[in-house]
């Protein structure tokens, strides 16, 4: 299979995609892989798979590459003398801003390229932890009660000690805090900020079990990976995750009961259905006091969590065979000819 990894971009998880980025190269040995990199100033680059090294692009390496360019259905090579082509499906592989926010998504609609990722509206809900909430109150999957606090205003908390800090809408536990007492807020919220003007307050979960769960709909089917329950200590922090996302080795599945599985994958699909459709996904959930939360959303999971899956490179076939269409409104001017011809014009 022919596909097209779309990678970089600019965000505070940059480096993380091109982690993922190497790491598929390895997975997905069998396809016929193209490498598209997006730098931090949007320019998009040609990468050789010999040369998808991380100091490729440390050393600013990258910049050597070819120039790409976007034409309706494919991005393109141009030269003095030619023109060459990039239209396969695009993996959307841009962890964070970018990639998860929706502005790739618009991009590779308005150019009609075909692609494996979030559309723009599943975007909105999974990208900000405020809308995240906001959507499973509308479609009745229970989350971690939330306070939401906005950058230079006066914050009355009321969550009781201890809690959690998160900015809204970044991902990889970047600016996370466990804030045990009122004296380490200050400090809590000030890092959170660094990130976003819009933190999320949780209350900490203590002996909280946690299962990840991915999945994909393919050929009029729910296609679910393995639970995982991550080994964790007070809360998987970014240099735990960081390593999820150049895992490729599967990891042992979860010992759960058949029961939570099935509220498991319910939930998941509640999630899923009518919104992420194109787009393999991982949903982190809480169970506490035999009530399953959802955590969070992600809407482009670390190495696309090839490691929850028996067969990965069947997965994404699958999946690119069964990607939605949008159809575009045919331009006729017909409302505007028909009023030239009652004016005479």
């Amino acid at each position: 299979m022919k596909l097209t990894i779309l990678f970089g971009g600019a965000s505070f998880e940059h480096e993380i995609s091109i982690v993922s980025a190497i790491t598929l190269k390895e997975k997905l040995a069998n396809f016929d892989l193209t490498f598209i990199f997006c730098d931090g100033d949007h320019t998009f680059y040609l990468i050789k798979s010999s040369k998808m090294k991380a100091i490729t692009f440390s050393k600013g390496e990258h910049k050597k590459m070819p120039i790409l360019t976007l034409e309706q259905g494919a991005f393109i090579q141009k030269s003095m003398f030619s023109k060459n082509e990039y239209n396969s499906v695009v993996l959307n592989l841009i962890h964070g801003a970018d990639g998860e926010d929706g502005t790739i998504a618009a991009l590779l609609d308005f150019y009609s390229i075909k692609y494996i990722g979030p559309r723009i509206d599943a975007c909105t809900f999974s990208y900000d932890k405020r809308y995240t909430k906001y959507l499973c109150e509308a479609i009745g999957v229970k989350s971690v009660k939330y306070e939401v606090i906005h950058k230079n205003e006066h914050c009355n908390i009321q969550t009781p000690y201890p809690i959690i800090i998160k900015p809204s809408s970044l991902g990889s536990s970047i600016g996370v805090s466990i804030v045990k007492d009122e004296s380490e807020l200050d400090y809590a919220l000030d890092v959170a900020f660094e990130f976003d003007s819009t933190v999320i307050v949780e209350p900490f979960l203590e002996g909280v079990k946690e299962y990840n769960l991915a999945g994909y709909y393919a050929n009029k089917t729910m296609h679910f990976s393995i639970i995982e329950e991550p080994q964790k200590e007070e809360f998987l922090d970014f240099e735990k995750k960081y390593m999820d996302f150049s895992r490729s080795e599967q990891v042992n599945e979860a010992k759960v009961s058949k029961e939570l599985t099935l509220r498991l994958q319910t939930n998941f699909e509640k999630v899923y259905r009518n919104l992420f459709e194109g787009a393999l996904i991982r949903c982190d959930f809480f169970v506490f006091h035999n009530e399953v939360l959802l955590n969070e959303i992600n809407p482009i999971p670390g190495s696309m969590a090839n490691y929850l899956f028996e067969d990965f490179e069947e997965s994404l076939e699958a999946l690119a065979a069964s990607l939605p269409h949008s159809k575009r409104p045919k331009v006729t001017y017909e409302y505007i000819h028909s009023i030239s011809q009652a004016k005479g014009k």
